[in-house]
């Protein structure tokens, strides 16, 4: 039996980072991975594809041209899947190369096949060909990542009704999508295809789209999504899903029907847990499907750990590459890698993007924080002007007290970019003085930063002050 310092399960961010953290400080380290593709679905059917999917839409539908020319480019004749797909696939595999090569260059070995524990330092690995490997270490980290959550009442088909995997492997463009789940995955696919010309109703149980945004965002986003098309039907809860000869056909509570060519199920993940053999190791998912963790993400068995979307929310790639680190550096008492950032910034790849950190106004509401509000508009910069989007809005909240950065919300051109440098502030605890101080390029979108401060201080003083 080959003995590890470190096994870890799963090929994803959290798993392929917290292997290489163990490998660069002289661990001996096992990556085990379930399919022949390495990098979850970070890589293979969630944040890149779909990522990138958005960079293909706006380029065949002309909707950028539209905003720098004026000229109502038509959908690209003929356009078909895999035209919509080509640019996907390289990006996909050209990552998967990468983290293939991070792997080998760190001496990590690669088993491919499903991990199931036999006890607290053995896991058995079995492999498509029925081979069972036995290997053993004395720290292990779970890194499943999650699956898309497919109820039984659902009739999914993957041909005319999808999750939000298998939306990847349609074999054709619909005239109309029904999405059904207003989540951050959601919205994106239906943003995505509405400019691509589809006719997107999206249905959700809530009265509000994306609730964790700051309301005045959210409610921007919403005006931009129905200028793309899309048909919102909030306050919607589907009461039967069924098949027609044309498609899909949703009914509602309300009474009201819904009806597309396609259909897709974006409502909620679980853990992908099946066949681990927890109980074999005393662990079990909680309500919500999913592992629970320390602050160390730490499990409640000591030698094993759990990062990314496995431990639930905020299950994005850029948390979860970190939380595999921390976890890593926890179990070997690395001095490196303590804790992530106190403040963390979600990105939504809408169109248009939108990405926010810190605290809303209603958060500040809640906690009873006095605050004021700065706002700079994408019109009034020259970039955005060259750039075309006019509608833009960055957001900065700050305490009335010592002005501190508080809370930073952008909607527009290269949002989930400008909120790092927002971030940077609020995370050291600086002022909104401090992009007053700041000297930007000209021209930038970042310069709004500048003049979201100016406007801030003059709502704190209860008058507009002068830019400049």
């Amino acid at each position: 039996m080959d003995h590890y310092d470190l096994i870890v399960i799963g090929g994803g961010p959290a798993g392929e980072k917290g292997a290489a953290q163990a490998s660069y400080f002289g661990k001996k380290v096992a990556l085990v991975e379930e399919t022949p593709q390495l990098g979850g679905a970070c890589i293979n059917t969630g944040t890149l594809p779909s990522k990138t999917l958005r960079e293909s839409a706006l380029y065949f539908s002309g909707l950028r041209q539209r905003g720098l020319y004026g000229i109502d480019y038509s959908l690209r004749e003929g356009l078909t899947m895999q035209d919509f797909m080509h640019h996907k696939d390289d990006v996909v595999e050209s990552e998967r190369n990468l983290v293939r090569k991070n792997i080998a260059e760190h001496a990590i070995d690669l088993y491919v096949g499903k991990g199931q524990f036999k006890g607290a330092n053995e896991l058995a690995v079995l492999s498509g060909d029925g081979k069972t490997i036995t290997i053993s270490a004395h720290v292990f980290l779970i890194a499943t990542g999650s699956r898309p959550h497919r109820p039984a009442e659902i009739p999914f088909d993957d041909q005319s009704i999808f999750d939000s995997d298998t939306i990847l492997e349609m074999n054709r463009i619909p005239q109309s999508l029904a999405v059904v789940g207003g989540g951050v995955i959601g919205v994106e696919y239906a943003s995505m295809f509405a400019a691509l010309g589809v006719k997107v109703t999206l249905l959700d149980s809530r009265d509000r789209l994306l609730p964790f945004l700051d309301a005045e965002i959210s409610e921007l986003l919403r005006l931009r999504l129905e200028e793309l098309g899309v048909v919102l039907q909030l306050n919607g809860r589907s009461k039967h899903f069924g098949k027609t000869a044309g498609g899909i056909r949703i009914e509602l509570e309300s009474g009201q029907c819904i009806e597309a060519q396609m259909a897709l199920f974006a409502a909620g993940r679980r853990a992908s847990v099946q066949g681990l053999g927890l109980h074999k190791v005393g662990l079990a998912v909680n309500k919500r499907g999913y592992l629970e963790v320390n602050e160390f993400y730490q499990t409640t068995v000591p030698n094993i750990y759990a990062a990314g979307d496995v431990i639930g929310f905020p299950a994005l790639a850029s948390t979860s590459m970190e939380q595999g680190r921390v976890a890593v550096c926890h179990a070997f008492g690395f001095n490196y890698k303590k804790r992530l950032a106190h403040m963390l910034p979600m990105g939504i790849y809408t169109i248009p993007e939108v990405s926010s950190v810190g605290e809303t106004e209603e958060s500040c509401k809640e906690k009873s924080i006095p605050y004021a509000v700065g706002r700079g508009h994408y019109a009034n910069n020259a970039r955005g002007q060259i750039t075309g989007d006019k509608q833009g809005l960055l957001k900065l909240i700050f305490r009335r007290d010592d002005r501190k950065v508080l809370g930073v919300h952008i909607i527009g051109e290269s949002a989930t970019e400008l909120v790092h440098l927002g971030m940077i502030v609020l995370e050291s605890g600086g002022t909104v003085d401090s992009f007053i101080e700041m000297v930007f390029n000209y021209p930038t979108l970042s310069e709004i930063y500048k003049y979201a401060a100016y406007d801030g201080l003059g709502n704190l003083a209860g008058h507009k002050l002068r830019e400049g």
